[in-house]
């Protein structure tokens, strides 16, 4: 099966398994159900800008059974274990000296020359990470292969529901290990510390847009498990001031709180000094608006950047860094991340 002949499509794949193959077109504004891309904007940039695909052609389709494998393929890292040890001892240092008390800090890993079928990919990696917001974009020849665990805001009615993930463990080998793993990593002060600080930025961007005394947190270090890891998840939600717009949420809460740090516009400066790659859509936002205004938005991460006609492959992880951190341990959770994607794509890291 190819999409190749279409301008663009998107595949989202719900909790009951069911695949859903959607046409998509340009639009500038919206009356009907529409997808939302919302890239990652740096700090210069005064306003997030949306792009809006109008859903066409719904059709649901099967999984297809006995995937082939992809050709090998070798990533290249953009930055070194080397150099990603002394940029997270750099950026201790403006922690330690109370420039920022958190930073989302990421790291690209890509191939100039790769061949993939971007559907086959696709379906790989639902098989391997049954995530909940696992989508496939095709615009033009630019790909995005997702299976994102977490949800960026969701809006229902007058509610609106953010749930920042902070805070990693693998899964374990067998019952007990699991468990052992899950419950260190709800006590673990570390990433107790990250979260929490991650919901105090969603809580202040909610703050902009509830009524009073609206804000509340919902859950606080919820661990939630997916196939490949165990993830600390809390949710933040507040009731919207009449008259709410999708853009006055979008000017107060993007970008999110976990890919950030805090404070936010400083985090974002450092982002943008440190990391040696453009984000672009990674770390944005993409998903679901319809004509009242509701919707659901992940987090465009663990996902795979493909274009088609340049061969160029990247995928992005990283962590959330703060003055408790051990830069080792950082690069294990940023390899964790990445492993599905490495197996969707039967592909390896390069070694410097």
């Amino acid at each position: 099966m190819s999409f190749n002949n279409l301008n663009s499509c998107f595949i989202f794949t719900e909790k009951d398994g069911r695949v859903i193959c959607c046409e998509l077109s340009p639009v500038t504004l919206y009356s009907e159900n529409c997808f939302v891309l919302l890239p990652y904007q740096n700090p210069q940039t005064k306003k997030p800008q949306p792009e809006f695909y109008k859903i066409t052609a719904k059709k649901e389709i099967e999984i297809i059974p006995g995937i082939k494998d992809q050709k090998p393929i070798a990533l290249i890292p953009k930055t070194s274990k080397e150099e990603y040890i002394k940029k997270l001892i750099a950026l201790k240092e403006h922690i330690q000296h109370g420039n920022i008390y958190e930073i989302n800090y990421c790291i690209e890993f890509f191939a100039d020359d790769a061949e993939i079928e971007p559907v086959l990919v696709f379906f790989k990696l639902n098989e391997l990470s049954k995530a909940p917001y696992s989508c496939l974009v095709k615009l033009n020849n630019e790909f995005i292969i997702s299976a994102s665990p977490e949800l960026f805001l969701k809006k229902e009615e007058n509610i609106l529901y953010t749930k920042p993930i902070k805070g990693t463990a693998k899964r374990g080998n067998t019952k007990e290990e699991d468990e052992e793993l899950k419950n260190a990593l709800y006590t673990n002060l570390k990433e107790r510390t990250e979260n929490v600080m991650a919901v105090d930025v969603a809580r202040n961007d909610l703050s902009q847009l509830a009524k009073k005394g609206s804000v509340s947190v919902n859950k606080l270090y919820n661990i939630e498990t997916f196939e490949t890891v165990h993830q600390m998840v809390s949710t933040v939600s507040c009731k919207l001031k009449e008259n709410t717009s999708f853009e006055k949420i979008i000017d107060a809460t993007f970008p999110m709180a976990s890919m950030t740090g805090a404070p936010k516009l400083r985090a974002m400066q450092l982002i943008d000094e440190f990391e040696d790659f453009e984000r672009k859509n990674y770390s944005g936002a993409m998903g679901i608006i319809d004509e009242n205004e509701d919707f659901t938005l992940a987090v465009n991460i663990r996902s795979i950047f493909y274009n088609q006609k340049t061969k160029r492959l990247s995928i992005a992880v990283g962590s959330a860094i703060t003055y408790l951190c051990e830069p080792e341990k950082e690069y294990d959770e940023c390899l964790l991340k990445a492993n599905a994607l490495l197996k969707a794509l039967g592909a390896e890291i390069k070694k410097y």
